[in-house]
């Protein structure tokens, strides 16, 4: 990251772009590690789950066509409607190992990200046994924020069907109630949007900073003002390609009716360009931590900031707000 902090304040969106490409080529190989251990998993996960939910689903699906053709109360009803229970055990069950594999990768990924772009901030040298010494312990702050944009994202879809509730009891199916929908679900989109941008940026708050939870959350809402549009472009492409990828991969690969050795050439190609998105998408994101950092005026002490990305001998030691965070610059 050769820029100097005052001067990525400046950065528009496809410098945002730029910058985050020319972190991740001049860093290729510690990159490339932090690929193959942590977001190659994580890409395979993403994906193989599709494959073996829609395996699962099938199965239940057939279960069910059968026992609705069979007569209540006979012996094969009853061994159907046992083996329909079990199977929804199984798919539930598969649900909660994937969704648990899934945010360790991911709250990992970020972390190993997270961390050695600092690094290169501070011209450290960066070494992929390093990061993966410092990894586990800023996870767990990591952990801690996931945890509260949860709770944020649930009382928000609480709030949505609530809404939803009271909009079938007033205007409901007619013109003017299809036109407020139509305003509502581009309000709950953007709010939607809105709250995954104030996660993914608290997650890079609770990395290089003393904040995790709730306060990195409200610093990640205080950091985003003034460059808010930016970030709703950038990560609403990242978010629409990952979208766009799965879609791809469901209509070709797992639904598709094409041979054998073409339904692999897909699978491949998704899987290539989902790992490459990933890698791209958390160096981007962190990307705009510092930018929204030089946009507020705030300058981080890079010899401090160097000082606490050493590796740990005890506890992983955060930035300290009395000694790093940040001071307000003049312009």
């Amino acid at each position: 990251m050769d820029r100097e902090q005052e001067e990525m304040q400046f950065l528009g969106l496809f410098g945002i772009y730029r910058e985050s490409y020319k972190i991740i080529i001049s860093w290729r190989k510690i990159f490339s590690q932090i690929t193959l251990a942590l977001i190659l998993p994580l890409t395979f996960i993403f994906l193989a789950q599709i494959e073996v939910s829609n395996f699962l689903i099938s199965k239940i699906v057939r279960t069910e066509i059968q026992l609705d053709e069979t007569p209540i109360g006979t012996k094969k009803y009853n061994k159907l409607s046992d083996l329909i229970s079990s199977e929804w055990t199984t798919f539930l069950l598969f649900k909660f190992i994937y969704f648990t594999f899934l945010l360790v990768f991911s709250l990992l990924s970020t972390a190993a990200v997270v961390y050695t772009i600092a690094c290169v901030y501070t011209a450290r040298d960066i070494t992929f046994k390093k990061i993966m010494s410092v990894v586990p312990k800023v996870w767990k702050r990591l952990m801690i924020t996931f945890l509260c944009a949860f709770l944020a994202f649930f009382a928000y879809h609480v709030l949505a069907f609530l809404t939803i509730v009271l909009w079938f009891f007033t205007v409901g199916f007619t013109k003017l109630g299809w036109f407020v929908f139509f305003v509502l679900w581009i309000i709950y989109v953007i709010g939607s949007l809105y709250l995954t941008i104030v996660w993914q940026l608290a997650s890079v708050v609770s990395v290089l900073e003393d904040y995790k939870g709730l306060r990195a959350m409200l610093k990640s809402k205080d950091l985003i003002k003034g460059k808010m549009w930016i970030a709703i472009v950038v990560f609403f492409k990242l978010n629409f390609s990952l979208v766009l990828i799965q879609i791809l991969f469901q209509k070709v690969v797992v639904y598709g009716e094409l041979g054998g050795f073409s339904r692999v050439v897909f699978g491949i190609l998704c899987f290539l360009l989902l790992f490459k998105l990933f890698l791209f998408g958390l160096v981007i994101q962190t990307v705009i931590y510092f930018v929204c950092k030089s946009y507020h005026h705030e300058n981080i002490d890079k010899s401090s900031l160097s000082d606490h990305l050493e590796v740990y001998l005890g506890d992983y030691v955060p930035l300290k707000t009395k000694d790093v965070q940040l001071e307000q610059l003049d312009v």
